[in-house]
């Protein structure tokens, strides 16, 4: 019951949202700006046919970029956030780094890179990267010296360790970096698509824009937005998997029963 209704929450403000712009344009007679039901109608024969060659190749890059990101934030973060000295000497260019826009980037890889699905999955990967990375750091970083010291004392090093103390301490840190990183990998999934891309949603789109075929446009926005949801839902299932342990333990201190 209680998932029902956090699902019900999660789900209200975009119904609502739909239901304010139904009554909004219902009577619309702007070319920009056509009645939803227009948009609706034209949902299903806009992009039932592009599934396997627009949407299924944007998700697939998206899944592609984010898994780097999350790997990679992951992997540099534990050695930086375990040892101070190694992250002093890269402090500096990470915060170099993490200060240039990911579409700033895009001109640049894509020289170097040129057209292809390689490209995209290193736009995605650039910006989503720091807060799997930043987190991580941090996580690490606030490991209880008790709880490292008792691990020293029974004998847990290598990857047990790693396992058993830095990835389970840390997680909390790192699945919110995750959270973040997925809301910024959808939006550098719809910008290379738009701007290195030769197909996928954000193309397709921004071909929809050109063309003036505005209902198709929109439709495709509101397939951006459902494709944000579903993926928001998917996570937070995920989250309450990989946390119910961290959960369980702070349930006692807010006072839940």
């Amino acid at each position: 019951m209680a998932r029902l209704r956090q699902l019900a929450l999660v789900l209200a403000l975009p119904v609502a949202l739909l239901a304010l712009c139904w009554l909004l344009l219902a009577d619309s007679t702007s070319f920009y700006a056509p009645p939803l039901r227009r948009i609706l109608a034209a949902f299903g024969p806009t992009w039932a046919p592009r599934w396997a060659s627009e949407d299924a190749s944007s998700i697939a890059l998206l899944v592609i970029g984010y898994a780097g990101a999350v790997v990679a934030g992951v992997g540099l973060g534990i050695p930086l956030g375990a040892r101070p000295r190694l992250r002093a000497v890269f402090e500096p260019a990470l915060e170099l780094f993490r200060a240039i826009p990911p579409p700033a980037l895009v001109p640049a890889v894509k020289l170097v890179f040129g057209w292809g699905p390689a490209t995209n999955v290193l736009v995605i990967v650039s910006g989503a990267v720091w807060p799997v990375l930043l987190n991580t750091i941090e996580g690490v970083r606030a490991i209880d010296e008790v709880l490292a010291d008792t691990c020293r004392c029974y004998g847990i090093t290598g990857a047990r360790r790693l396992y058993v103390l830095v990835l389970r301490a840390a997680s909390p840190q790192i699945i919110t970096g995750m959270r973040q990183a997925l809301s910024i990998a959808i939006i550098l999934m719809v910008i290379s698509d738009m701007m290195v891309g030769s197909s996928g949603l954000g193309f397709t789109i921004l071909e929809f824009q050109r063309g003036f075929s505005i209902p198709e446009m929109w439709s495709g926005i509101l397939l951006l937005g459902g494709l944000g949801v579903v993926l928001s839902l998917v996570f937070r299932g995920f989250e309450a998997v990989a946390l119910r342990w961290y959960h369980g333990l702070r349930r006692p201190q807010r006072g839940d029963a």
